[in-house]
């Protein structure tokens, strides 16, 4: 995970998350993979396209990251932008990619919604994926944040 790890650990047995990062949960599809991240379809989808993108690694939340995870926000958004494409759904500015932040989330592992049309999300489920409040926070708005974070602290 780009050389600062998380102070997560790197599986959580109780996680499904981690259970599915780990090909471990038989029912759900992987759409695609790599060595830190993992994309599958929302149980629960709130437009056509509804992704998530997780890290392999198990890191509970976006304010469990910091400024050495700014490219690996950027990667979670690139696989995110990557699967789009691979579905055919090639209009880049009707997607929103974004972040549940506690205590909004409903799986605790960092979690990168992919949506598309933005502009089809459910009207029942708009309310979740307001970018620029406290519950969501877009992959690029998360990105500043973390470059103006402080450094992690090493503890001896």
């Amino acid at each position: 995970m780009s050389g600062n790890e998380s102070d997560s650990s790197s599986k959580d047995e109780t996680c499904i998350f981690c259970l599915i990062a780990h090909e471990q949960d038989k029912e759900t599809e992987i759409i695609k993979k790599n060595k830190e991240l993992v994309c599958f379809r929302d149980i629960n989808p709130a437009a056509p396209h509804h992704y998530l993108v997780i890290p392999t690694q198990h890191i509970h939340s976006c304010y469990s990251l910091h400024r050495g995870h700014v490219n690996f926000v950027k990667q979670m958004a690139e696989m995110g932008k990557a699967i789009l494409q691979d579905q055919g759904f090639t209009n880049k500015k009707d997607i929103s990619l974004g972040f549940h932040q506690p205590p909004f989330t409903s799986v605790d592992h960092l979690h990168l919604h992919v949506l598309a049309p933005a502009s089809q999300i459910s009207k029942y489920m708009q309310y979740k994926f307001i970018p620029g409040g406290e519950r969501f926070v877009t992959a690029k708005c998360l990105r500043k944040r973390l470059k103006h974070s402080p450094p992690p602290v090493d503890h001896p």
